[in-house]
């Protein structure tokens, strides 16, 4: 009878979030272990609007990490940025930004002119080059239903993502750039003499949050991915397609809410889907990338957070051509154990490289696009979670 009110507990707690049909999509999962706690709708296709800033942080702050930008560098706004829509910080072209304050104006204002202004530095002075680069990021660390068209989430038919996809990247920024976590908490930034306000309410109103962002256009409506420290978890909330802003705070609150009540009542609770008959505003078309039920993305979401919290695939390489990585581990005798694995399955021996972040990476290097997707196939046949590089 216990085992059967264990079961039946995450439901009940739940109920009430997944009856109020006015909202696309929520989740809510702890960011520490990758264990989705309630899902619902986080396969399904949506505008990820603002929330699409999240990767171009995510690219900004990897380039920090790797040297190829410093917090204090000066960046130069292009006609382009300048003449972005609104929500913008509004500098004109010609301006001079640090780094820092990009990424404060795209955390806390949302600014579109400044996400555009982080593109264009970013990838050689155009916005589309950096976002084929944020999609193809966005394949390698397990996104499996994303394709980004710009780098702020301005309005694109085919500009696309899902909740569980979001969730992803948003636990691939803590996890590789916890120095940098701290932007997405911020309260109020003043610039110019003028002082701008966080639109994630929650940062205020719920005790513990700690971040991330919001999102909206006209076609997404309103959507938050609320982050929260309670007891010694830390879990996150992701909500798509909210009617109004109150909407989507009192989502994230109530899936905070009872997403702690049942980490508190059990360590390791069952993963929950459920699915409604909200619309969603984007027609389920037929995608080259894998497609999951809500089932399968409970199912397969611990492996998707394994695969894009261990490894940081954007830095290049001083080696140059296709390769294999096999993960990146926190100590090296784990690297060497994977090594070992990698041999009995492949025949293949690959090295070991320290990433700037401390992390020790498998990587197989040397190799023709054909032999490294070939080292790739028999792999993961073989049970290990590796990717191409390039």
């Amino acid at each position: 009878m216990k085992g059967r009110f264990l079961i039946l507990l995450p439901m009940l707690l739940f109920a009430s979030v997944a009856g109020a049909a006015n909202y696309r999509a929520a989740m809510v999962a702890d960011m520490d272990s990758g264990r989705v706690l309630y899902s619902e709708n986080a396969t399904d296709l949506n505008y990820p609007a603002s929330l699409t800033k999240i990767m171009t942080l995510y690219l900004t702050f990897d380039a920090l990490e790797h040297g190829r930008l410093h917090l204090d560098d000066y960046l130069i706004v292009s006609n382009a940025a300048a003449n972005a829509e609104p929500v913008k910080l509004g500098i004109p072209a010609g301006s001079k930004i640090t780094v820092e304050d990009a990424i404060k104006a795209v955390a806390v204002h949302s600014a579109n002119d400044i996400a555009r202004v982080l593109a264009e530095n970013l990838k050689g002075g155009k916005e589309g080059n950096f976002a084929s680069l944020m999609t193809r990021v966005a394949r390698e660390i397990g996104l499996s239903r994303t394709n980004f068209e710009n780098s702020s989430g301005l309005p694109d038919d085919d500009h696309l993502s899902t909740a569980r996809d979001i969730a992803l990247v948003s636990m691939a920024v803590y996890k590789h750039f916890p120095q940098y976590w701290k932007y997405f908490g911020i309260k109020t930034w003043t610039y110019g003499g003028k002082t701008y306000t966080n639109g994630n309410r929650l940062l205020s109103s719920f005790p513990g949050c700690d971040g991330m962002k919001t999102g909206y256009t006209n076609k997404s409506k309103y959507s938050l991915v609320a982050t929260a420290r309670r007891d010694g978890r830390h879990l996150m909330a992701v909500v798509l397609g909210a009617e109004n802003k109150d909407v989507r705070a009192a989502v994230a609150t109530n899936l905070l809410n009872r997403g702690f009540a049942m980490v508190e009542r059990d360590p390791a609770p069952a993963m929950v889907v459920r699915e409604t008959n909200v619309a969603t505003p984007v027609e389920q078309k037929p995608q080259p990338q894998p497609s999951y039920d809500n089932s399968q993305s409970v199912n397969t979401f611990a492996g998707a957070y394994h695969a894009a919290t261990n490894h940081v695939p954007v830095a290049t390489s001083a080696q140059s051509g296709p390769g294999v990585q096999f993960g990146a581990f926190s100590t090296r005798d784990a690297a060497s154990r994977m090594i070992a694995t990698v041999q009995r399955a492949t025949g293949a021996t690959p090295i070991i490289e320290t990433a700037p972040s401390g992390l020790f990476r498998v990587r197989a290097y040397g190799l023709s696009e054909s032999a490294a997707q070939s080292l790739k196939n028999k792999a993961t046949a073989a049970g290990i979670d590796c990717y191409v590089f390039h």
